[in-house]
């Protein structure tokens, strides 16, 4: 479902989390003591407390941890395509520190993060908060609405000024259609302000 056009959320990917499987093992030890000095990355390994290597990488740029099990957690990516890039970087990296790497890789989005707004227009919360089933609405607590979506299985925190932040979301897809109907939602039940 695409937006229609007088609508323009102004979506800006702000992160997306995903984990890797590479079905291997991987030498953490060797990994860290291989790439420690290498100028082009960020790595730390400290067992004692957390069992997994740190990698961090310039282009693009994005962090992984890294498990000997030959699973990673990717974050920082800002499409799914910079996901698919970076693990093609990762197993090139892992392969020269010696990792054997036979299977194509499982990747799974596990979140994306993304702000946007509401064609700048305002939102009346209050009158959102008495409307919209799984709001929570608590100005003293948090100055935003947290909006709960069924279908797609997001959660979009909504402020006053417009300005929204969506999460929970596995495709870029799910984000536009989580914002384009709350957008509908909101304009329904008059909680915009002009």
């Amino acid at each position: 479902m695409s937006p229609k056009k007088d609508r323009e959320y102004g979506i800006v990917i702000q992160n997306v989390v995903a984990s890797i499987n590479l079905y291997t093992t991987i030498d953490l030890v060797t990994a860290y003591q291989t790439l420690i000095d290498d100028d082009e990355l960020f790595v730390s390994y400290n067992p004692e407390t957390f069992p997994g290597l740190i990698l961090k990488i310039k282009k693009p740029k994005i962090s992984s941890l890294v498990f000997s099990s030959g699973k990673l957690v990717l974050t920082g990516a800002k499409s799914t395509e910079m996901v698919h890039e970076g693990v093609l970087v990762m197993i090139e990296i892992l392969q020269g520190v010696g990792t054997k790497i036979t299977e194509k890789p499982e990747i799974i989005v596990q979140n994306i993060v993304a702000s946007g707004n509401f064609n700048h227009r305002t939102i009346n919360l209050e009158l959102a908060a008495l409307w919209l089933d799984r709001s929570m609405y608590e100005p003293e607590q948090f100055p935003g609405l947290i909006y709960r979506l069924v279908e797609p299985k997001t959660v979009l925190l909504l402020f006053q000024s417009g300005n929204l932040v969506c999460t929970g979301a596995k495709t870029e897809e799910q984000v536009l259609k989580a914002v384009d109907n709350t957008y509908i939602t909101l304009d329904e039940i008059n909680a915009f302000d002009f």
